[in-house]
């Protein structure tokens, strides 16, 4: 077996995991972890593509859901908080850029003329 074998083996199997947990989250978590997904099933195959690559991901989430470890209010706290600042300090920021950009411009060589370019040659039809 090859490198590029072992990378489509490991890929095959990733995939069928993956396909596995979406089609039992997709038909049975969702439900449990999400109230407004209840009864919504129009969306849920756009979502196989992402549960096939980040299986891992969702199945720790739906664990945290399950056990009443994750809480909304907790997870979305400690960015709240910084916005203010974040949003003081990205214009602030990009002003200085902008202003350090314009003063740290190369000028035109001294020694170099300019040249005027020929007009284009008339096309005949």
């Amino acid at each position: 077996m090859n490198q590029a074998e072992a990378i489509l083996f490991a890929l095959r199997i990733w995939c069928s995991i993956g396909a596995i947990i979406a089609a039992v989250f997709l038909t049975i978590g969702m439900d449990r972890i999400d109230e407004d997904a209840q009864g919504a099933y129009v969306f849920r195959p756009l979502l196989i593509p992402g549960v096939l690559v980040i299986w891992p991901l969702v199945l720790w989430r739906w664990y945290l859901y399950e056990t009443k470890r994750e809480t909304l209010g907790k997870r979305y706290l400690p960015p709240r908080k910084a916005h203010f600042a974040v949003g003081m300090i990205l214009p602030l920021g990009i002003c200085l850029i902008i202003l350090a950009g314009l003063n740290i411009r190369q000028p035109w060589p001294q020694d170099i003329a300019p040249i005027q370019l020929s007009q284009p040659a008339e096309v005949s039809q």
